[in-house]
């Protein structure tokens, strides 16, 4: 039987060695040629913007970081309050890192795509891959090396949770604030732009085009990082949680297996980001081995995988190989996982919890792809709907986001079921039946490390069109980072399916983790104060997409107006001989989002407390349900939605339907700028809300009581 602390210690080791390739490909990717002097001073531009936004964004995050570990040290205990700490600074440190790589790598991948599409893709996809491992990487460091202060004690496992609740507090704000301002900008300059002035997105007469390509960075890469770390951080805590519960005599072996299954990820992960980035003739040239050996066959294998993506790939051969990327990791996983079960000691039913998490993760990106991919039916329906207007447009995008709704809720469903049905299979319990749906989260993300990656990438790609427009580079450059675009807006959202599909498994363990601390014998729906629970957590997510869409658009509105104030007072700006002033955009972008996240992020931690308070522990339980229901449902359809917009606008400037500057572009920019906020900034800030509010419910279950109404 593994102890714990073995397993703990196995998993700071993976984390370490992911660290490693992190310092190794961050000098790989900065050591690629920055192109001419003209792009590198876009790029920097672009660099600027991102620092001073992400600076002053976590300057007002500090501030609230300091606050609630005042307030944990004072109310619960001075450990959960370091935990807090801990994983807040980690979480930062991730999406600073991830940022700080992908605003030089823009440059590189514009210049690595003037040299062929391939070498575009190694680059971008290898500044992702930064993202990705220094994400799972920090947060094994952090939980184990806090694991290991505590001594691997059962009973001090609880202090843990101050690690999620760090990593979701630093989540939910810089995935508001990063997402009000990639879409204010966003939005602003494709309004004026693209509408008004009919200029092709990128071009360097708009004003708003420099604060538009900072955004996707402290929005997709920053914010992105933050959104996963905390879902990471989350399953392995509330697994680890419940099988402290169930454990008894073998609690070690429960508690360790989840650090064990991330450990492994590890590896997988390095595989799969291996078979995008990898040169064959890096492993040509390797030690030569006898082809009977061991090492030898390992060694053709792994000539074998490196993906070769030809000149002329369409988007399906450039899927395909992201794709292969992915799922050779899954298989990756699934072969070490068994392996880390039978050292476990644990029943076997629990790899098999572990394969339908994988399944599910990935039966969840599948359909996401196919809802949003402007191959495929659903997409293609929203452009034949661009011939009658802006509005059918919207029609269909939002029909096409709430159908998109149906098979990711019978996907987790069936995973749900599956997995209470396979842990109470072995261990006889339902505790054991909800640590098997936290351990299938943990396996679903146990991949994080590359699909990150393939969702990081995506902003890069996007930075290096624009840098690529804004510098006159050959028009089969730019026909490269269309299609590498393309490919990342399909990837990011099969990324934010991985999001909100993990988010809803492990919301359910952290809601039975917190009917454990919270002593909750039993929950009635017919209990007076439960349905005005679940009722105030369904209207949750309403709220919060409310008050964040609202944001996004006072945004904009103060995008639009600077705008068409440059065009109308800078002379020659229109014909090329102006010079915009970027720098006023940025700054718009900049103030509002750092002002606009205040409120809902603070609801977040707020609500949950209140409810506990005035309706009592079990109200709160009911609040819990309603939010996961509504917000999953929500989440789900605002990001599909924004994701086939934005793919019916980017086919039809493929040259389709009259291409760039028709009636039907038109009417699809206007679907896209809808799309915006629904896909990247509301919609992907919701499971984030799901997870904060639950982990605040559990870090505080023991100061709730019956409440003030006693019927």
């Amino acid at each position: 039987m593994f102890q714990a602390s073995v397993s703990v210690i196995m998993a700071l080791l993976m984390g370490l060695i992911g660290v490693g390739f992190v310092i190794w490909h961050t000098k790989k990717v900065l050591s690629y040629d920055a192109g001419s002097q003209v792009m590198q001073e876009i790029a920097l531009a672009i660099q600027v913007g991102a620092s001073e936004f992400l600076r002053r964004e976590y300057r007002v995050i500090a501030i609230f970081v300091l606050i609630v570990a005042v307030i944990l040290a004072i109310f619960q205990h001075w450990q959960t309050s370091l935990c807090f700490v801990v994983g807040a600074t980690a979480s930062a440190g991730a999406g600073y890192l991830g940022m700080y790589v992908a605003v030089r790598a823009n440059v590189r991948t514009a210049s690595a795509a003037s040299r062929g599409l391939h070498e575009g893709l190694r680059v971008a996809f290898g500044s992702g891959a930064i993202m990705g491992m220094s994400v799972v990487s920090f947060s094994l460091i952090g939980m184990t090396v806090l694991f290991l202060i505590f001594n691997g004690d059962p009973n001090q496992l609880v202090y843990v949770t101050g690690f999620g609740f760090g990593a979701s507090s630093i989540a939910l704000f810089a995935r508001v604030g990063g997402g009000i301002y990639t879409k204010a900008a966003d939005v602003g300059a494709d309004l004026v732009g693209k509408i008004e002035k009919g200029i092709p997105e990128d071009d360097p007469r708009n004003p708003a085009v420099i604060a538009d390509n900072v955004g996707d960075n402290v929005g997709d890469v920053a914010g992105m990082g933050a959104d996963l770390f905390e879902s990471y951080s989350g399953s392995i805590i509330a697994a680890a949680t419940l099988g402290a519960v169930i454990g008894g005599n073998h609690a070690a072996a429960f508690i360790g297996l989840p650090f064990l299954v991330a450990a492994v990820g590890i590896i997988s992960s390095l595989f799969g980001i291996y078979i995008v980035i990898g040169e064959e003739q890096d492993v040509a040239h390797a030690r030569p081995f006898s082809d009977e050996s061991v090492m030898g066959r390992i060694h053709h294998f792994l000539r074998k995988q490196v993906a070769k993506i030809d000149e002329k790939a369409s988007l399906e051969e450039l899927l395909a190989a992201l794709r292969r990327s992915v799922w050779g990791a899954s298989v990756v996983v699934l072969g070490l996982t068994l392996f880390a079960v039978l050292l476990s000691g644990v029943s076997i039913s629990y790899w098999l919890v572990i394969v339908v998490g994988l399944i599910a993760g990935n039966a969840i990106a599948y359909v996401t792809e196919y809802f949003t991919a402007y191959t495929e039916k659903p997409t293609q329906s929203i452009v034949q709907a661009t011939e009658t207007g802006a509005a059918t447009t919207i029609i269909q995008g939002l029909a096409v986001g709430m159908m998109s709704t149906v098979l990711p809720v019978l996907i987790v469903a069936v995973a749900i079921l599956l997995s209470i049905w396979l842990g109470h299979k072995a261990d006889g319990s339902i505790t054991a039946g909800l640590y098997a749906v936290a351990l299938a989260g943990v396996g679903m993300l146990s991949t994080l490390g590359v699909t990150l990656a393939t969702d990081a990438y995506g902003p890069v790609a996007d930075n290096a069109g624009g840098i690529a427009e804004m510098s006159h580079l050959p028009a089969e450059v730019r026909h490269r980072t269309d299609a590498l675009d393309s490919l990342g807006n399909t990837t990011a959202a099969t990324g934010k399916g991985f999001a909100i599909g993990s988010a809803i498994l492990t919301a359910l363990a952290l809601l039975a983790a917190y009917v454990t601390a919270a002593k909750i014998d039993r929950l009635d729906l017919l209990d007076p104060t439960m349905l005005p629970g679940i009722l105030i957590g369904a209207m949750m997510p309403y709220l919060f997409s409310a008050l964040t869409m609202t944001a996004v658009g006072k945004a904009a509105q103060e995008i639009v107006v600077e705008v068409r104030r440059q065009f109308l007072t800078i002379e020659g700006l229109m014909e090329g001989t102006g010079k915009p002033d970027y720098a006023a955009c940025v700054g718009i972008s900049t103030e509002t989002a750092l002002k606009e996240m205040i409120i809902p992020g603070a609801l977040a931690v707020i609500v949950p407390l209140v409810v506990g308070m005035v309706l009592g522990k079990e109200a709160l339980a009911g609040m819990l349900v309603g939010t996961m229901s509504s917000g999953f449902l929500l989440a789900v359809m605002m990001a599909n939605a924004g994701g086939a917009w934005d793919n019916a606008k980017k086919y039809i400037e493929t040259g389709q339907h009259g291409g760039k500057g028709s009636e039907s572009h038109k009417a699809a920019v206007v679907g896209d700028t809808v799309g915006d906020p629904f896909k990247d900034t509301s919609g992907p800030a919701l499971n984030i809300l799901i997870k904060l509010m639950s982990i605040v419910s559990l870090v505080f279950a023991t100061s709730f009581g019956s409440g003030w109404f006693n019927f």
